[in-house]
């Protein structure tokens, strides 16, 4: 399994691989970058079809973060960890403190918290072993999806602003894919703001509960991408804009909570061309990373300061369709370059 070679390296500094034989842990961490500071990224739990999946994920997933710090104004930089199992079987105490001393292995250099597959009850774990965990349950931030819902319905008000030029979300019709953490809470917030929804889950009783709750219409996993809205929101697995669903689409906004919604970044470039609004991924739910940042405030964690800050979700993107719309060119290309310019500012400073 080659690395330097591999499409989806982009100078990380640092990829490890881990096993321990007794808790069964197979867990890769890749740090990207950490040009702005130590760097900050989930734990993500999946069962992996093989470990070259699991490599290109972390390898994109990484990346990713070093660009949603950076737009977050966060002086942090991107990594991020993946262990190969089904959390729902293969997950154990155990397990989770050998993934703890991994992260003990970079000296703080990497952060580590909950991501698909693992809870704030899981860091509670890891974290006994070392004080690189963010989002413990007990004495931390605790479940940081409340935050990226949040900052998602922040993002997507400028998204509709700027393509549809209406002012709020009342009438909108939205379909989400996805209703996990951030998926149902992001339903639960649109809801609220008089938005029409459409779901979608592979767990017949989140829709379910989706259906009762927010009176949303129910569609099945392929009719979503079909689906007439104003806007289509992504919030489960990546790489979900590929070639298969591109043309299918019907919406003028994608703006979700998923990570890595385009499966190559020409899909990008293709929604640029059906004239569909892309709120680049990383930038929109950045909200979880900037809730769990607060806890390395020197004055400790305050939600009040993370709820203030996480008006910047607003900001960037507003900055990123501006100028996108000036260049004619396609926002996830816009964004980027800002993130690359913003790291590379950082490095070059600190080299000064």
């Amino acid at each position: 399994m080659e690395l330097f070679s591999h499409p989806e390296f982009d100078h990380h500094e640092e990829v490890r691989f881990f096993h321990d034989r007794e808790s069964g842990l197979r867990a890769i961490i890749a740090v990207h970058d950490t040009g702005l500071g130590p760097a900050i990224g989930g734990c993500r739990m999946w069962p992996y079809a093989s470990e070259a999946e699991a490599l290109r994920d972390v390898l994109r997933l990484s990346r990713g973060m070093t660009y949603k710090a950076a737009m977050a104004g966060l002086a942090h930089g991107g990594g991020k960890s993946v262990i190969l199992g089904d959390p729902r079987r293969d997950k154990s105490p155990a397990l989770l403190r050998a993934f703890g001393r991994a992260v003990a292995g970079f000296d703080g250099r990497y952060y580590t918290g909950e991501d698909v597959g693992t809870t704030p009850a899981d860091m509670d774990i890891a974290g006994g072993v070392t004080q690189y965990v963010l989002g413990r349950s007990s004495g931390g931030s605790g479940d940081p999806s409340p935050m990226t819902a949040r900052g998602v319905l922040m993002g997507m008000r400028v998204a509709v602003r700027h393509r549809l030029g209406r002012d709020d979300l009342g009438g909108v019709t939205v379909a989400i894919q996805g209703l996990g953490h951030v998926g149902m809470r992001l339903a639960g917030l649109l809801a609220e703001e008089g938005a029409r929804l459409v779901v979608a889950d592979l767990d017949p009783a989140r829709v379910e509960a989706a259906a009762r709750r927010f009176d949303a219409r129910v569609a099945d996993a392929e009719e979503i991408l079909e689906t007439p809205c104003e806007v289509f929101a992504p919030c489960a697995l990546g790489a979900v804009i590929d070639d298969r669903s591109l043309p299918r689409l019907r919406c003028a906004v994608v703006a979700g909570s998923a990570n890595n919604q385009l499966a190559a970044p020409r899909h990008g470039d293709g929604l640029h061309r059906r004239h569909i609004l892309y709120a680049p991924d990383y930038v929109i739910n950045a909200g979880g990373v900037i809730n769990i940042a607060e806890e390395l405030h020197p004055e400790g964690y305050r939600q009040e300061r993370a709820l203030q800050r996480l008006g910047v979700i607003a900001e960037r993107l507003s900055e990123v369709f501006t100028r996108a719309e000036r260049r004619g060119e396609p926002p996830h290309r816009v964004a980027d370059a800002m993130a690359r310019e913003i790291v590379g500012t950082a490095r070059r400073a600190r080299a000064a």
